[in-house]
């Protein structure tokens, strides 16, 4: 460990180590083996372990981070930019953190641009440059229940904007800086959900060329709903961020960016020029190694034989793992990396339940084209275009009855909901990433029980629909089985629906805490509330209507009994009830006898 000045003895910038998994697979595929690698400002112990064939410098500028970290790497300098050798190049610079964790506070400030010259100047010719970029007009700043700009917390002694011209605002500026710093940008990244917890990262250029993709369309939601759980935001991000794909904005909308860099290589046709072979007196530990990627062999996103993943997910469905998706002769399909980081969810989705189990060799294998069920689905209820929801609901349950095998249904066709299947004209597909059933189920019960899970997110999450609002979870998946073209009745619904969550109409949505949402369950409350004080106020008047009309009849009963012609009429009809009770009882006793005597005859 080296401190050459401008650290900061008492700061930590510690990030949450459930977001460094999908940089971890990314800088695993970019460093080759042996590479010297600079890592500018503070990352998490996953790309740690995952960039252990390299040798590593980390340059830090809180003292408690580079404690921590000094065992693991071959070298740790504490300080601000100013604190790195003049001279010094390395193969790789990543800066996950981006570059407002690299500058210390003990010394003199070079603000954004000076920082990126700094970091340039430290990449060698043919060397690559991974930069973090925040989005001032990011997701995370338009759901954020608090104002941006109202920051008081220590890490915030300044807030940058939009309005802040020294540093870029999106990925255009970003792009024309690094041109300016002598760089050539290469693959860019969307970061989601949030600028402090990265969990996927979207290709850019296929979020603006496949804006209908059900995997996309997965994913973003999935990242959004996990990411903003339990916290207090003004609108669903998840319903923001699948929206923004949809319109083509996922990249524009990006709490964060990722981009990769190369420095144009030096000329070295002279052998005797390579600044390889040059003496360097700064010590073994700044000598650089031969260069591992040459410009006749780029580097895969800067024009090079091997394109990288279309996607790194850190996938609580995979049990952590991050898993990539990548292009291939049959199109794209899941591959599973090894890096595995904290799930940023409280439980994965079959965690502790006793149905389904995580299979260790998923995920691998091909992504089913098409668009998500889910989204098509919830447009047919906005639009209330029930022949759209005919024709996929029969889809759908038509499709199960193909997979079944004796009426039942195994592995991830049996846990698939509308949220992980993809519809492509007649061809359908399950975004399969690991979970599997443990015990063959009944069509019916998978289908009710995925029909269930879509009537609580139609219900709790306030859309529209062609339905009455009456109606229950349990009432509305009977109804939406019969748009299907299945008979099911409550009782094998709340069958199905055993293993899930309990959830009323009034019941706001799981996950964020969107005001939006909150209010919308409010409404459905007081609306609720209004139908029970009707109710009752008609079960009150009709109480004591039922009860002035028993009165009026105890009183006539009152004043006809104590009138002469009911006295009269009293004493005439009891000789005739005393006859009539003597009759029955003179006929019971010759009963009696007769059958007395028959017994004895025989």
């Amino acid at each position: 460990m080296t401190l050459p000045g401008g650290e900061m003895l008492a700061w930590s910038d510690r990030t949450d180590p459930a977001g460094d998994g999908p940089l971890a697979a990314l800088a695993a595929r970019l460093v080759p083996a042996g590479a010297r690698v600079l890592l500018a400002g503070p990352h998490g112990p996953a790309l740690l372990d995952a960039l252990a064939h390299a040798r590593l410098t980390c340059l830090l500028r809180g003292y408690p981070d580079a404690a921590v970290v000094a065992g693991r790497v071959d070298r740790v300098l504490v300080a601000g930019p100013h604190g790195l050798p003049a001279g010094e190049e390395y193969d790789v610079v990543i800066a996950g953190a981006g570059l407002d964790a690299v500058e210390s506070v003990e010394g003199e400030r070079l603000g954004w641009d000076g920082l990126l010259a700094r970091l340039v100047a430290a990449v060698r010719p043919g060397g690559d440059l991974l930069l973090r970029l925040d989005n001032p007009i990011g997701l995370h700043r338009l759901v954020a229940a608090g104002s941006w700009y109202a920051g008081r917390d220590d890490a915030e002694w300044t807030v940058g904007g939009v309005l802040d011209s020294a540093r870029p605002a999106n990925l255009e500026q970003v792009r024309e800086r690094l041109a300016s710093a002598g760089m050539r940008a290469g693959s860019c990244y969307a970061g989601y959900p949030r600028t402090d917890l990265t969990t996927a990262l979207l290709a850019v250029d296929e979020l603006a060329r496949h804006t209908t993709s059900g995997l996309f369309d997965a994913v973003l939601h999935a990242a959004c709903t996990d990411g903003y759980a339990g916290r207090f935001v003004l609108a669903d991000p998840a319903r923001l961020a699948v929206d923004a794909l949809h319109a083509g904005r996922a990249a524009d909308l990006a709490p964060s960016w990722l981009v990769l860099a190369r420095r144009p290589a030096a000329d070295l046709t002279d052998p005797d020029d390579d600044p390889d072979d040059e003496p360097d007196d700064t010590g073994d530990a700044a000598r650089p190694l031969p260069r591992v990627d040459r410009p006749e062999n780029p580097a895969p996103g800067l024009g090079g034989p091997a394109p990288l993943p279309v996607a790194f997910v850190a996938d609580p469905a995979a049990g952590g793992t991050v898993v990539e998706v990548l292009h291939g002769p049959q199109g794209w399909h899941w591959h599973r990396t090894g890096i595995a980081v904290p799930s940023s969810s409280a439980d994965a989705p079959y965690a502790g339940r006793a149905l389904a189990h995580l299979d260790p060799a998923a995920p691998d294998g091909p992504v089913p084209d098409g668009r998500l069920l889910r989204s098509l689905l919830l447009d047919g209820c906005l639009r209330r275009d029930t022949a759209l929801l005919r024709r996929l609901l029969r889809g759908y349950a038509d499709w199960l009855d193909g997979q079944a095998e004796q009426g039942r249904l195994t592995g991830a066709v049996a846990l698939a909901g509308v949220d992980s299947l993809v519809v492509d004209g007649d061809r359908w597909g399950v975004l399969d990433r690991g979970w599997r059933a443990d015990a063959p189920s009944p069509v019916d019960v998978v289908l009710a029980r995925a029909l269930g899970r879509f009537a609580t997110e139609l219900l709790t999450g306030g859309y529209a629909h062609p339905w009455t609002s009456t109606l229950d979870v349990p009432g509305l998946t009977v109804v939406l089985a019969g748009v299907a073209g299945r008979d099911l009745d409550r009782a094998v619904v709340e069958a199905a629906m055993q293993t899930e969550t309990a959830a009323t109409p009034t019941d706001p949505p799981p996950g964020p805490r969107s005001y939006q949402q909150l209010r919308e369950a409010w409404l459905r409350q007081r609306e609720e509330n209004t139908r029970l004080t009707a109710l009752l106020r008609w079960t009150e008047n009709l109480l004591t209507s039922r009860e002035r009309a028993l009165r009026r009849a105890e009183a006539k009963i009152n004043l006809l009994s104590g009138s002469l012609s009911y006295k009269v009429g009293r004493l005439a009809i009891t000789p005739a009830r005393m006859a009539k009770r003597g009759a029955r009882a003179a006929k019971r006793r010759a009963r009696a006898a007769i059958a007395s005597k028959q017994g004895g005859q025989k």
